[in-house]
């Protein structure tokens, strides 16, 4: 699978509480998470964001509590790809399981700034900042994951797998 976007560029620790403030978790509505994702650290992120856009951030992504909430925001806002140098373990596993593609590349990180273009190809782990031509490999999943992944997580996956 192919990802392009526009990046959005965080620190380290950016926790479940401002990727989705607890304030909203009232809700099961993905439109209305997705309307408040990262609204505490990054409040123009909502506005800017379009389909495709790709977050890559610095150390232990998604810290904080195990609730689904903060994947499901982030995916429901149209972000295609998380990078990172690291993600809290609990954020990874619960990415799979939501069908958000992350990847974990320091070189990327580092390398990357807000605002360029990156595409990357999933499957290859190959990431490609288009603004300054630079590429990146990251480790891909094993292909099961990524079809858990290209079908939207592990629910529908399994309901695919039942048919």
């Amino acid at each position: 699978m192919l990802v392009k976007g526009t990046v959005f560029k965080y620190g380290s620790d950016v926790d479940t509480d401002v990727i989705i403030p607890a304030r909203y978790l009232n809700t099961t509505s993905e439109k209305e998470l997705a309307s408040h994702c990262m609204e505490d650290i990054d409040p123009s992120f909502i506005k800017n964001v379009k389909a495709g856009d790709i977050i890559v951030a610095e150390d232990n992504f998604g810290c904080g509590s195990s609730r689904e909430h903060a994947p499901i925001a982030i995916k429901a806002s149209g972000v295609s790809l998380v990078i990172a140098n690291s993600f809290a373990r609990i954020f990874y596993r619960n990415s799979i399981n939501i069908g958000l593609p992350i990847l974990e590349c320091p070189e990327a990180v580092k390398a990357i700034s807000a605002g360029d273009t990156v595409s990357c190809d999933l499957g290859e782990g190959i990431i490609c900042d288009e603004t300054t031509g630079e590429k990146f490999k990251a480790e891909p999943f094993p292909p099961f994951i990524q079809q858990i992944i290209t079908d939207g997580g592990l629910i529908a996956h399994i309901k695919k797998e039942a048919e």
